[in-house]
Formats: C-alpha cells, sequence, structure tokens
C-alpha cells in the first residue's frame, strides 16, 4: 500500500536540507514539496485556507492563529531562530539619543505588527531598554496574516502609496521594525547588534524561536503516528546538519551556517527540537505577545503542540 503523501511546504535550509533532497523521509507518510518562493505568502494560505498538510510557519503567527481557532497544531519543530538586537534602525537626525527616545514617535513595521521578528525585537526594546511600548505609536507596512486580528490602539497602519524606507529616510518615522535601509541618516539602533546578541544568549539565555511547523489537526485525528512519524523525520534531518556543522563539513557556509557555529560555543545544540528544552523561550514569546497584546491571555503550552509530541525532544 502507497503511504500516505503531505503536501508539504518547509524553505530549503541546512537542517531540512536532508527531507528536501529525499535522504531522509518520514517512516509511515510521503512529503510532497512545494516550494513558495516568498514563505510568508505559505503562512497566510495555510492560515486562511489550510492550503497544506504540513506547513512552516512564524511562531506568532501560529499563536495568534491558534487564538483565533484555526484547526492546525504545532510540532515543536523549531526551524528558525535568530537574534533581532540588529532589526531596528533609526533616522539619526530626529533627535534620538537612545531606545527611551522612541517613545511618544512613530515607529515603522515591516510587514504586519504580529510579525514575529518584530515581536522579538519590541521585546528587546522593553526588556533590555525600558521602552514603554504602549507610547510608541506602531505603524506596520501591511496587513496581518491572521484576518480577524485586529491591532490595539496605538498601532496605525501605513497609509497606502507611502514606503517605510522613504518614510525613515524622510524622518516621518523616527525608526522602523524589521527591515534594513540604505540611507546615510538611517543607521543600527542597538549598536554592536550582533555582539549584544550573542551577549544576551549567555547572560540570559535569550535564542528567540521564528519558525516551528504546524499540522492540520483533521490529520493528526485521522492518523495517530503521524506527529512522530513527522517529527522524528524533521529530528532525523536537523541532527545530519548539527553534526555536520560541529565536524566543520560545510562548504560554502551561509549566515546562517555561521551564526549557528557561533551559537554552539554557548550550547551544544544550536537547534534543540521538543517542547522541554525550548520552554523559556516558549514562555518568552507568549509573555511576550501578551504584552504586546497580539493575544488575549496566555494559553497553555501543552495546548499549543500535538498531544503525540509533547515528550519528543532531538
Amino acid at each position: 500500500m502507497a503511504k500516505p503523501t503531505l503536501k508539504t511546504v518547509t524553505r530549503t535550509q541546512g537542517n531540512n536540507a536532508a527531507l528536501k533532497d529525499g535522504t531522509v523521509a518520514p517512516a509511515g507518510f510521503a512529503f510532497d514539496f512545494e516550494e513558495v518562493p516568498v514563505l510568508v505568502q505559505a503562512f497566510r494560505r495555510m492560515v486562511r485556507r489550510l492550503e497544506f498538510d504540513v506547513c512552516e510557519m512564524a511562531f506568532t503567527t501560529y499563536l495568534c492563529a491558534k487564538a483565533h481557532g484555526t484547526p492546525f497544531t504545532a510540532l515543536p519543530i523549531f526551524l528558525v531562530r535568530g537574534f533581532h538586537h540588529g532589526a531596528i534602525m533609526y533616522n539619526t537626525t530626529v533627535g534620538i539619543e537612545g531606545a527611551k527616545d522612541l517613545e511618544g514617535r512613530r515607529v515603522g513595521v515591516n510587514r504586519g505588527y504580529t510579525v514575529t521578528t518584530g515581536v522579538w525585537a519590541r521585546g528587546i526594546l522593553q526588556d533590555e531598554h525600558g521602552v514603554a511600548l504602549d507610547r510608541v505609536t506602531w505603524v506596520p507596512s501591511g496587513d496581518e496574516h491572521v484576518s480577524e486580528y485586529r491591532h490595539p490602539g496605538n498601532v496605525v497602519p501605513m497609509e497606502p502609496g507611502k514606503e517605510l524606507s522613504d518614510l525613515v529616510a524622510s524622518g516621518e518615522l523616527a525608526a522602523v521594525v524589521g527591515t534594513k535601509i540604505d540611507h546615510p541618516d538611517v543607521e543600527p539602533l542597538i549598536a554592536d547588534a550582533d555582539d549584544a546578541g550573542y551577549a544576551a544568549l549567555r547572560r540570559d539565555g535569550l535564542y528567540p524561536i521564528n519558525h516551528l511547523v504546524v499540522v492540520k489537526d483533521e490529520l493528526l485525528e485521522e492518523h495517530p503516528g503521524l506527529a512522530v512519524d513527522v517529527f522524528n523525520a524533521f529530528a532525523e534531518a536537523k541532527e545530519r546538519y548539527v553534526t555536520r556543522l560541529r565536524d566543520g563539513e560545510i562548504e560554502d557556509a551561509t549566515p546562517t551556517d555561521r551564526m549557528y557555529q557561533r551559537v554552539m560555543q554557548v550550547i551544544d545544540d544550536p537547534l534543540p527540537y521538543g517542547v522541554e528544552p525550548n520552554r523559556v523561550m516558549i514562555d518568552k514569546l507568549i509573555d511576550h505577545a501578551v504584552r504586546q497584546r497580539i493575544v488575549d491571555r496566555p494559553p497553555a503550552v501543552n495546548s499549543l503542540f500535538a498531544e503525540a509530541a509533547h515528550d519528543l525532544i532531538a
């Protein structure tokens, strides 16, 4: 009997390359990968129309979608992580001398207010620099993946026809989160941002999660072994990648590869999968989502992940 086929989207990267080239496959299922060049479009298609069986998903988009009843559930496969101290750029001519000076100002947000990079970056502003986020007017350049979501009052969409880069360069927006701007008057707000990120990892264990994997609820109910099979396949692909990182076998290393290699100087595994090894960061992102009024109340962590995967670790 042919294995059931799962229509799947995940961006090709080191930790899932063995899945994409067929070297690793789930035991009881087959992946049918669809390539979506702009991954955020896959997030939207999954959230709004459930177009895929298995889909890489931005973590905050998932929290928001789950709060609004979207019938999919995550597996604790954390495909993308990163540091977001460098995600904030500001106009140097508008009188900003430090992060606190963003209070009372208008700050752009690339794409939607709920974009995960923006959530982590605002959390850094709040936790490390004491910025009162409610005293900033946030100006997203696009709408939200979760159409049911309603912004808090200090979020004002950008006027149609405008460009974030132009508004920041002119000083109409004091700063922006989530996009790089090449202009002589625009610089990173946090100096030596890369070093600041690794310092936060060493000091506080801050190692932000950006993406996980979701599966349609109807498939999880129909196939009790699916969650474990999918988790194990992603875990095996990840282990092969981490071994190659550890052994120095990555040719033409990307900036992401080099980031993970640097993380390995602090923690052994740069891509831990499973609920428990990541509970601190899961709790932290949930806390940011509540404080930034993306979700009304903190969900129980276990409610976010398929029951069969609660104890899986890789």
